[in-house]
């Protein structure tokens, strides 16, 4: 299994309220824009549904998709994306779609985090096997 690090820029991004009402929970569909540095070097698209609870705290889940390479492997690949926000910083877990890979990621597995603590940068890793 290798490990990919490294950081990734939030380039843009996008947020509408698909449902509010007093007392429920406040569904919201997010997309974003990312630029990835370190062992992944290329762009990034990202599709949420959040949740907020009434603290302003929220899960979250959706597809990151991710076109460049990884440790010099060119290709794309779409990682299962899901985690909570505690109305400041976001923490998230990847796992890689099965058979999303393509080009010289065909055949990709794994899965890792991120950490966003707010503000325009956050942190990666990726364990994963190329197959």
């Amino acid at each position: 299994m290798s490990k990919a690090t490294g950081k990734f820029a939030i380039t843009g991004g996008s947020e509408q309220t698909v449902h509010e009402a007093p007392g429920e929970l406040k569904i919201t569909r997010v997309a974003g824009t990312q630029r990835f540095g370190g062992a992944i070097v290329g762009t990034g698209s990202v599709e949420w549904v959040f949740g907020y609870r009434p603290d302003r705290s929220a899960v979250f889940a959706g597809f990151q998709r991710i076109d460049g390479s990884i440790d010099g492997r060119a290709g794309s690949v779409v990682l299962e994306s899901t985690g909570e926000h505690d109305g400041k910083t976001s923490k998230g877990r990847w796992r890689v779609v099965t058979g999303s890979g393509a080009g010289e990621l065909a055949g990709i597995t794994g899965e890792g985090s991120f950490d966003a603590p707010g503000g325009p940068e956050a942190s990666y890793e990726l364990d994963y096997r190329l197959g």
